[in-house]
């Protein structure tokens, strides 16, 4: 769930709705200037252009970035934007190029981990060494596409080319086929480097966790010279089999799948390192206990390579430090949870130093902050109260780095600062704005990505000092832009915070309707509450709140404890503790809400998707009469069918607190729902399995609870599309007009 839960993600990260609604939505005008669902997720998207994968050339003329199309906003195409002349071409047409063959199952799961499932065209891209093109996966083949306009096709087969890299300085393709690493020279026949063992054995690919749940997409590295490549082995034997039902509209598959669910084994993981032909080959020391977590690989810059190890627990992690030639490691520093009753959170902000040094995240003081190892020494750089939520970049010969950082707990900053600590930070982005960033590898050029109330996401070049350079997608709000003619009827979030029983801050948004002195709206309570997203920040809210508003309903969200961007002691409560503080949290929310003199005490609805699904079961079953009816979608139930890397970080291993996972699961208590009950689910789900709801609904009706449901056969966890999503928010809304859930007259 790195995302469950989050396809947001739960859904980089990560939406307010998490994996329901996720980056894209937009809407359809009736006569009256309000938005319909229809139009909300038609195209043009109403956020307007939504480029992905953007990235600067290596010699740093070129922009290149994925757009999708105003006729169809979840296929795109790869586009460049030549510095230089100030001129934007599109480099490579997918429709034209791609033959439509379908993709093989494993680069489906794999799209599904990355959080792409849905989208069409080319995904993702990389460019060569010289600049002067750049790999395009399309359609399970591979291509490269010159800057002059070319494009050579390097792979024409029926199985698909998983991962495909080009190596650092561009002399060989790389990519996963049939369970092997095969590599070749660019232009030339790739061949397998690793040996096949079967169907149980898998070389260069990440394991299942570490997709899911440890952003680790990828199971092979290159060094920095195309000399040698470390290479994941990976033994699923141990690994006990799920029968997955995908029920289809006109047939079901049934896939013997290999799952880690929570208390049960994982796969065996072990480590090679490798010439590009395969000789020379070596294993990787990763220490006697085999049942261990391969976080993070890499080549530091002087040839030496570095592996995260992490314990079962996720207590613990291990830098280790190997020798390329002859795999042995010794540990260069361990880090350990901030507290006893805590997890590592894992990430990808550290960066090897020429010098042999180490820029490292760590939350070990209760707060995430930057340090550096050096000499065996630690040294703080930053020294905040409030969380560095990233490490955007570093200028070594400069000595500067770049840092995001949460500001005020609803907004994210980027900022600068020397290297040795010596300097306090200056904030080079824009107040009023939720803003990520990232940068070129020497630390040259900031990319900044931003959204505000008032302003749908765009993004511009900027120098070092945060001036802009450039507009990469300026997406404003003028006469052309889709959500234009909706400005009339925009309504502008309110934001504040409320009690919770200890005395915490909870931040909450809400958007009005417009109102009638003396009337009484209904509420829709959007809520996800599992770790890791933070739904309540000044980013831009997207149209589908809007809907709902111009419909006549109260939108509002609240942030419960257990979320991220507000330190270890904000996230600690749902530690082997999951449905009961998010859940008081979210009660605390409601009871401010009914005291309001325009709320419908009587009409506060909640709604959730995956996690924010499971908290709807849980509010229902917890407070009996506090909402007036909830909606569950695709929610997990019982977190003994959950995998184990998500699931043992923050509830420990089922065989050994087995009475935290019976306190935690939504079947017990299930026949206490006595509030209107809407239930949905993907019928091919592979994230959270189909069978939580099964249950579920085997329960209500064994226990004779009345309830609705609506389930979506062949969809996945990401139930959406032009004609489903409309259908799906359509059905919510008549849900809850059946139960007078309803404007005033």
């Amino acid at each position: 769930m790195r995302h469950l839960l989050a396809a947001a993600a739960i859904l980089a990260l990560a939406s307010p709705l998490a994996a329901q609604e996720s980056e894209d939505m937009t809407t359809e005008a009736t006569q009256s200037g309000d938005l319909t669902l229809e139009r909300v997720f038609a195209s043009p998207s109403l956020n307007g252009s939504s480029p992905r994968q953007t990235k600067l050339s290596p010699d740093g003329r070129y922009l290149t970035l994925l757009r999708n199309r105003e006729d169809d906003r979840e296929r795109y195409d790869l586009w460049g934007y030549d510095r230089e002349t100030g001129e934007w071409t599109m480099l490579v047409d997918s429709e034209k190029l791609g033959s439509g063959r379908e993709l093989s199952e494993d680069e489906k799961m794999q799209r599904e981990r990355a959080r792409v499932g849905s989208l069409k065209g080319i995904i993702t891209y990389q460019w060569n060494a010289d600049g002067s093109g750049v790999l395009v996966p399309l359609d399970g083949d591979l291509y490269l596409a010159k800057l002059d306009g070319t494009v050579t096709r390097l792979t024409d087969t029926e199985e698909s080319e998983l991962n495909p890299k080009l190596s650092p300085e561009g002399e060989y393709v790389s990519f996963v086929r049939d369970r092997q690493l095969w590599v070749g020279e660019v232009g030339g026949d790739a061949a397998p480097i690793t040996p096949k063992e079967g169907e149980l054995i898998r070389w260069g690919e990440a394991e299942f966790v570490a997709q899911e749940e440890m952003a680790r997409l990828t199971g092979y590295w290159w060094n920095g010279d195309d000399t040698r490549l470390a290479v994941q082995r990976t033994d699923e034997s141990p690994v006990g089999i799920v029968t997955r039902a995908a029920i289809g509209a006109t047939g079901t598959k049934v896939y013997d799948q290999r799952y880690p669910a929570a208390g049960t084994d994982n796969a065996i993981v072990e480590l090679y390192v490798m010439d590009p032909d395969g000789q020379n080959r070596v294993k990787v020391d990763l220490g006697e206990e085999t049942d261990i977590y391969l976080a993070r690989v890499d080549w530091a810059p002087d040839g030496s390579l570095y592996v995260q190890r992490q314990n079962r627990e996720q207590t613990v992690l291990d830098m280790l430090k190997v020798d390329p030639a002859t795999g042995k490691s010794s540990v260069w520093f361990t880090e350990m949870a901030a507290r006893d009753d805590y997890w590592i959170n894992l990430s990808d902000n550290y960066h090897f130093m020429k010098d042999g040094s180490l820029i490292w995240w760590s939350e070990r003081d209760g707060i995430g902050n930057l340090y550096r190892f050096k000499g065996g020494k630690w040294s703080k750089l930053t020294d905040r109260k409030e969380p560095v939520t990233s490490l955007v970049g570093v200028d070594e010969g400069k000595g500067l780095l770049y840092f995001r950082a949460t500001e005020g707990v609803l907004e994210q900053q980027v900022y600068r600062m020397p290297v040795d600590g010596k300097a306090a930070p200056v904030r080079l982005t824009e107040l009023g704005y939720s803003n990520g960033a990232s940068m070129d590898s020497k630390g040259q050029t900031l990319l900044i990505g931003r959204s505000s109330d008032t302003q749908p996401p765009q993004s511009y070049l900027a120098d070092t000092d945060g001036k802009r350079l450039a507009w990469v997608e300026e997406n404003a709000l003028d006469a052309d832009h889709p959500y234009t003619p909706f400005l009339a009827s925009h309504v502008m979030p309110e934001y504040g915070t409320v009690k919770a029983q200890d005395g915490t801050d909870l931040h909450w948004m809400m958007l009005k309707p417009e109102m009638e002195p003396g009337k009484r709206y209904p509420v829709f309570f959007s809520h996800y509450g599992g770790p890791g997203p933070q739904t309540v920040s000044r980013g831009w809210t997207g149209a589908l709140a809007q809907a709902v508003v111009d419909k006549g309903y109260i939108w509002f969200q609240l942030d419960n404890r257990g979320s991220a961007n507000r330190g270890v002691d904000f996230e600690q409560p749902i530690y082997r503790a999951m449905g009961g503080i998010e859940v008081r949290d979210q009660k605390d929310g409601a009871e401010w809400l009914k005291t309001l003199d325009f709320v419908d005490p009587d009409k506060i609805a909640i709604y959730g998707w995956s996690y924010g699904g499971y908290m709807t079961l849980k509010q229902l079953q917890a407070d009996p009469g506090l909402y007036a009816a909830g909606v569950s979608g695709a929610p997990v139930t019982r977190w003994e069918l959950y995998d184990t890397h998500y699931t043992e970080r923050y509830m420990g291993d089922p065989r050994e607190v087995p009475e935290a996972y019976d306190a935690a699961s939504a079947i017990p208590d299930a026949g206490k729902i006595e509030d209107p009950l809407l239930l949905i689910h993907g019928m091919a789900d592979d994230n959270v399995v189909f069978e939580n709801s099964s249950e579920l609904i085997s329960k209500l009706q064994e226990g004779n609870v009345p309830f609705e449901m609506m389930l979506y056969p062949g969809y996945t966890h990401r139930v959406g599309g032009e004609n489903i999503s409309p259908h799906l928010w359509n059905t919510i809304f008549r849900f809850l007009e059946s139960h007078g859930v309803t404007p005033p007259e």
